[in-house]
């Protein structure tokens, strides 16, 4: 994917992280679900964070959060993925961990002529999400290629 600032440069791998972290840290903060937050911003905006994320990354993430909550007018919610069953689920995964999980899910999952702001769009409004994000579930941490697997599938 091109950097939309700067056309000569491509957006990295690494810059799709930092964006799949932000919407983590973002959605959670809100209790909201992943995909509402990717959906306020849209790909237009979606693909110019991930052509800042080479700077934003080194932001304090908290400051970015709350601008990308401002800029978005995001709104709180009612959905706590870490409302867990600490039975099942006796360690929550961060949002570092979740946002590589999806990194890596989109980078899998990438179809032809798409570009990353499309394919989180794609992922993360794909119902196999909301078993990704049940964190009484095992999803969030199987394999990478089985969490492809399951998503072509469409269930694990």
């Amino acid at each position: 994917m091109k950097n939309v600032y700067f056309p000569d440069e491509e957006v990295t791998v690494n810059d799709l992280y930092f964006v799949c972290y932000m919407i983590e840290r973002v959605a959670r903060q809100l209790k909201q679900p992943n995909k509402y937050v990717a959906n306020r911003m849209g790909h237009d905006e979606l693909a110019k964070k991930l052509s800042l994320a080479s700077v934003l990354h080194s932001e304090n993430p908290l400051a970015v959060a709350a601008e990308w909550i401002e800029e978005f007018d995001l709104q709180k919610g009612l959905y706590d993925v870490t409302a867990v069953n600490t039975e099942l689920c006796n360690r929550i995964p961060t949002e570092t961990q979740m946002g590589k999980v999806y990194k890596r899910l989109i980078l899998s999952t990438l179809q032809d002529g798409e570009d990353f702001a499309d394919a989180i769009l794609r992922v993360y409004n794909n119902p196999i999400c909301e078993t990704i994000d049940n964190y009484n579930s095992s999803a969030y941490y199987e394999p990478s290629p089985y969490i492809a697997q399951s998503y072509y599938a469409g269930e694990f």
